[in-house]
């Protein structure tokens, strides 16, 4: 069980695109759906798409049981439905991935707008809304999502992961790191998905008026454990 992952929202784009990669660098995945027939749809498009992967579609309930890691994929608007549905499930000592944006559409529109969270983040909301013992760890905001569904496609971008524990954000990033061209970057504490989350919107924008796939690059990085144990502070 902990050497897969689950993706509740695996029928969506970020979802079943991070599905793809994962699957392609030989980590086991559950799709999970509120439609038990959209996600066996949804696994079956994976594996067609990587013979060699391993992929399954569950409910979200039964998927959310499967993996130690469980990414959390959906729109803002279905963000809280989904964790009070978990919430008899999910079980201590889990991590969850948020990678909920603050957005909401205008009328007739896209969802590019940014949103307040009260709580400061969506990731924040999802820590208060996950049982205890459930870790919640923000990341993969600004990964294009139709570049990870396109397996030809190559990245060179940094991946912002915040959390409360440094172990949890390194084994969340060994496991988003699988995919090559993908670094992760250690930007803090949960509250900080408050500024990472947002950014969002701006490569919205940004690739819109490019007609591009952009993304984030943190330069001027030492060379080593980007997730290194804090330091006992001295007495």
């Amino acid at each position: 069980m902990a050497d897969g992952v689950s993706i509740i929202g695996g029928t969506g784009a970020l979802g079943f695109g991070l599905a793809v990669r994962l699957g392609a660098a030989g980590v086991p995945v559950t799709l999970g759906s509120r439609d038990a027939g959209r996600a066996e749809e949804a696994a079956s498009r994976a594996a067609e798409k990587v013979q060699s992967g391993t992929f399954r579609g569950l409910v979200n309930a039964e998927a959310a049981t499967a993996a130690d890691v469980v990414f959390l994929c959906v729109p803002l608007r279905n963000q809280a439905e989904n964790l009070l549905n978990l919430r008899d499930v999910l079980r201590e000592g889990q991590i969850l991935v948020d990678a909920t944006v603050p957005l909401a559409a205008p009328l007739g529109g896209k969802a590019t707008r940014t949103i307040g969270i009260w709580q400061g983040s969506c990731a924040q909301q999802a820590q208060e809304m996950v049982p205890d013992g459930v870790r919640v760890v923000s990341a993969l905001h600004t990964v294009a999502a139709p570049l990870l569904s396109d397996l030809d496609a190559t990245f060179e971008e940094d991946v912002l992961v915040c959390g409360a524990r440094r172990d949890d954000k390194r084994r969340v990033a060994e496991l988003i790191e699988r995919i090559d061209g993908l670094r992760c970057v250690d930007a803090g504490p949960l509250e900080m998905a408050r500024l990472v989350e947002p950014l969002t919107a701006l490569l919205i924008g940004i690739n819109g008026r490019y007609k591009t796939h952009a993304g984030i690059r943190i330069t001027g990085l030492p060379e080593g454990d980007r997730f290194p144990p804090l330091k006992p502070k001295p007495r």
